[in-house]
């Protein structure tokens, strides 16, 4: 009897230990497995952070703070290219939409809610002016007004044509020559001289295409018309 009840007790001692055994051996694969995919993960395992940068409207380089409109625009190069207006991400004149010419480029925007009033060109080279000056004389107070041009916008200028402009806010156009390079934004209503306003002259020994000066761009912020 003694015999067999130390025979039971070595058996369950022995089952116990290998049990034992087993469950360690295991908890321990476990254990290195677990260390082993951590510390084997290379940066590349790790969620990518985008570097793409930020895109704001019209391809700005920034945004614009709350009741501004994003705009973006440039001028002309020489007679090939013709000029860009973009407002709010809404290109409103290129010669993609094929509705630019030479001359001067205009887009009228509602100062108040952004939208697209009209957009026209005038051709100052082999045009008449008089055109020209009748539709500036028909742009409403609180129009937020675009000028681009195109090849030449300034041989048909005449001096009424020039103070119109001026009244919208220029400062450039009673300078403005014979294929120089102009943007310009102001508005109908304007008390000061606008900010948004770049001129390159055409002269021969700068000019970056033969005859035409380099392509002028410029964006901003305009603020919204909330009166």
């Amino acid at each position: 009897m003694r015999i067999a009840g130390a025979a039971k007790l070595v058996v369950a001692v022995a089952v116990f230990l290998l049990t034992f055994y087993v469950i360690s051996q295991v908890f321990e694969i476990k254990m290195d497995a677990n260390l082993g995919s951590l510390f084997a993960r290379s940066p590349l395992d790790l969620p990518a952070r985008s570097t793409k940068p930020p895109r704001y409207k019209c391809g700005t380089s920034k945004a614009c703070p709350e009741n501004h409109f994003a705009f973006k625009m440039a001028s002309g190069a020489a007679n090939v290219v013709g000029p860009k207006i973009c407002v709010e991400d809404n290109v409103l004149m290129s010669g993609v939409k094929n509705n630019v010419g030479r001359g001067i480029n205009i887009a009228l925007v509602n100062g108040k809610t952004g939208e697209t009033v009209d957009t026209k060109y005038f051709d100052m080279w082999g045009g008449d002016v008089a055109p020209f000056n009748d539709f500036l004389k028909t742009i409403q107070d609180g129009t937020i007004v675009l000028m681009a041009t195109y090849d030449d916008g300034a041989t048909k200028l005449n001096e009424e044509a020039r103070k119109l402009v001026a009244e919208l806010g220029s400062s450039s156009i009673t300078n403005l020559g014979f294929r120089d390079n102009w943007v310009f934004c102001g508005g109908k209503g304007i008390k000061t001289k606008s900010p948004f306003e770049q001129h390159i002259r055409n002269n021969k020994d700068t000019n970056k295409y033969e005859g035409w000066p380099e392509v002028v761009e410029m964006e901003g912020c305009i603020p919204q018309k909330l009166d």
